[in-house]
């Protein structure tokens, strides 16, 4: 083994501080920081007075922005968004000012602090911090439910580009989305196969938003909304069924538990289609290094894991459908679709 480098000791020591630059991230987007320094940039006392806040400190935070690429200083004291900084502004339809304030807000960050217990227990730390599962705490918070919405219609925009004409449907009729939130990639899966009908799929609160969403996409004659609880039962007529970012939110018994009651009512040449990450057996540099952090994200906060090709063909197994392939999504998504046939 040979001896570490300077550029080892500094990769540790940029670990370290990374927890806060993802709080730098975080103020930012509480304080509408992008939105307030607009198209052109403005003068750290400009965007402190509009806001409310210290002058000396919103320098300071705009500086920090600036050192991590997403502003510049072009003079003293005087700020502007760079291109990546302009994603922060919520105006923008490619924003993930959403997605930033969903994972980074104060529910989501305590469990992490408790990560090496849930490593040593194997317990999921959010359970224990707030006496509630996660999906049940949001229920019971509506205004973080509506966060967590909206931040996963911002994560999802990256499949919703690449998955629709990778998908084949031509032969298919109806699609239900399983735990399609708020519709963001069922209305683009009907966007792109106009002869496909739609069924959306999710609690109440899931699906709370979906509305305007179908409606944009111009789809919403062609899509029925479901509210229902999938570890109880899913709609029956469609032939194809589609599962995106469900799966590894739960452990194993209640994976199966979806799978099977999806097996109930699909049709014999029915086709599964499961939208996840996969991991390769070793970690060899396939998949980005947030993969692996969302596998930890998944034990400390849901309850759920990541899993590779073997996992996922046990798992359909057990629920009664046989693996038929794994396809990866081009960049820039990092995940697969994992297809499967009732066995």
């Amino acid at each position: 083994m040979t001896e570490p480098t300077a550029a080892d000791r500094g990769a540790i020591m940029s670990a370290v501080f990374g927890y806060m630059t993802a709080q730098t991230l975080a103020a930012a987007v509480r304080l509408k920081i992008a939105d307030h320094l607009g198209e052109t940039g403005r003068p750290a006392a400009d965007v402190a007075s509009e806001l409310g806040t210290d002058p000396g400190a919103t320098r300071r935070l705009l500086r920090a922005l600036a050192a991590s690429g997403l502003a510049t200083e072009p003079r003293p004291g005087v700020f502007a968004l760079t291109p990546r900084g302009t994603l922060l502004r919520t105006d923008r339809p490619d924003s993930v000012a959403e997605f930033v304030g969903m994972f980074l807000d104060p529910t989501m960050v305590s469990a992490w602090g408790h990560l090496d217990d849930s490593v040593r227990t194997g317990r999921v730390a959010f359970d224990d911090l707030f006496g509630s599962d996660f999906f049940g705490f949001l229920a019971k918070h509506p205004e973080l439910s509506r966060a967590f919405n909206a931040s996963m219609r911002q994560g999802t925009r990256e499949t919703a580009a690449v998955l629709p004409r990778m998908l084949g449907l031509d032969g298919a009729t109806s699609i239900t989305d399983v735990g399609g939130g708020d519709g963001t990639l069922l209305a683009a899966i009907l966007t792109a196969h106009p002869h496909l009908r739609g069924v959306l799929f999710d609690s109440p609160q899931g699906s709370a938003e979906s509305g305007p969403v179908l409606d944009a996409a111009g789809v919403t004659g062609r899509c029925e909304v479901t509210t229902g609880d999938f570890f109880a039962a899913v709609p029956t007529g469609s032939d194809v069924y589609l599962l995106k970012s469900i799966v590894h939110d739960w452990d194993d018994e209640r994976v199966v538990t979806i799978l099977g009651h999806i097996r109930a009512v699909i049709p014999p040449e029915g086709r599964l289609l499961i939208v996840e990450p996969v991991l390769p057996e070793t970690v060899d540099g396939s998949l980005r290094p947030t993969m692996y952090l969302s596998d930890l994200n998944m034990l400390v906060n849901v309850g759920g894991r990541e899993r590779t090709e073997a996992e996922f063909r046990s798992l359909c197994e057990r629920a009664g459908f046989s693996l038929a392939g794994v396809t990866r999504l081009p960049a820039p998504a990092a995940i697969s679709v994992i297809e499967a046939v009732p066995a």
